[in-house]
């Protein structure tokens, strides 16, 4: 089942993570590790296999975003990020044509001043941008590419994108016919993450064109296991104890707010454990049985700043 591309096995397992503090070579940043479920490593294989974008749901700060990243980095292929917003199109993944510089290099050549910018405006391809799924295309290595949060787009974007993740071509309009620019091809079939947090539905066409994985929430033994794989937190008692009170603080929230309402994730569970990282082992375990220590790395509007710290509170006079 598994996509075969000069001889090398495109086969995602999820086992293969960085080195303590190594660094992201594009951005410098830090790698962590991920740990994906047993489910997850099928569907990016399935994905990587058939050739289809793999679209993911998931609560915000499950780990959808990340997951791009450690597909690239376990299998060693160009990683690029098209990070959507409401503003975005879909050519801009594709491309950008600077034709205000055009025209200014049009005037400049004009009145004679730049005779540099004289030769460059007569080239239309001089002015051509590529986006992220422009230089995937244009690469001749599979290339990992991760089109985050699409559902912040207009509704018709998806739609926009059907021609290219599907016959993995497109044009660049503003250049002459016979450019080499003109008619893009994919040189090798880029390797698709799409996520969406579900604030729109997304067009039946696009579904129809992508495979769908759901990323639920870790359990508790995965989130003992992503703080220890990112933190140096011990002993294990400590680890439980903060878990444990995450879940607790989740659980409550759900009960207020239903399934559909915003709960702590990931995200801020590594930035809760992070900070308390930095306090005695035994201090942090006293607290945590009597306050819901920094409660502004976990809690993100008044209502529920005020609503959990006062139920912990009267937990702890009880």
């Amino acid at each position: 089942m598994a996509r075969t591309v000069d001889g090398k096995q495109l086969k995602y397992t999820g086992k293969v993570q960085p080195q303590p503090k190594e660094q992201d070579p594009q951005t410098g940043q830090i790698l962590y590790p991920y740990l994906p479920s047993e489910k997850l490593v099928e569907a990016v294989n399935l994905a990587i296999a058939l050739e289809r974008p793999l679209l993911l749901k998931g609560e915000p700060g499950c780990g959808k975003t990340k997951l791009a990243r450690a597909v690239a980095y376990e299998l060693d292929l160009p990683y690029e990020a098209w990070y959507i917003k409401s503003t975005s199109r879909a050519r801009d993944g594709l491309y950008t044509y600077d034709a205000v510089g055009r025209l200014r290099d049009a005037q400049l050549a004009a009145s004679k001043i730049d005779e540099e910018a004289a030769v460059q405006a007569k080239n239309a391809d001089a002015y051509v941008e590529w986006g992220p799924l422009g230089r995937a295309f244009r690469n001749e290595q599979p290339t990992i590419v991760l089109i985050d949060e699409i559902d912040k787009a207009d509704i018709d974007f998806p739609n926009d994108l059907l021609l290219e993740l599907d016959e993995q071509r497109f044009e660049v309009t503003e250049v002459k016919q016979n450019s080499p620019l003109k008619k893009i091809q994919a040189k090798a079939t880029p390797i698709v993450f799409i996520t969406s947090n579900d604030e729109k539905d997304l067009p039946d066409a696009f579904l129809r064109r992508c495979l769908f994985h759901y990323v639920k929430f870790p359990e508790r033994q995965q989130l003992i296991n992503i703080v220890k794989t990112r933190f140096s937190v011990s002993p294990l008692e400590l680890v439980d104890a903060i878990i444990d009170r995450f879940l607790e603080l989740r659980e409550e929230m759900r009960r207020d707010k239903g399934e559909a309402g915003k709960k702590v994730s990931t995200s801020e569970l590594m930035d809760w454990v992070r900070i308390l990282s930095h306090h005695q082992d035994d201090e942090i375990l006293s607290k945590l049985k009597t306050e819901l220590l920094y409660p502004g790395v976990l809690l993100k509007n008044w209502d529920d700043y005020r609503r959990y710290g006062e139920q912990m509170r009267s937990q702890s006079e009880a």
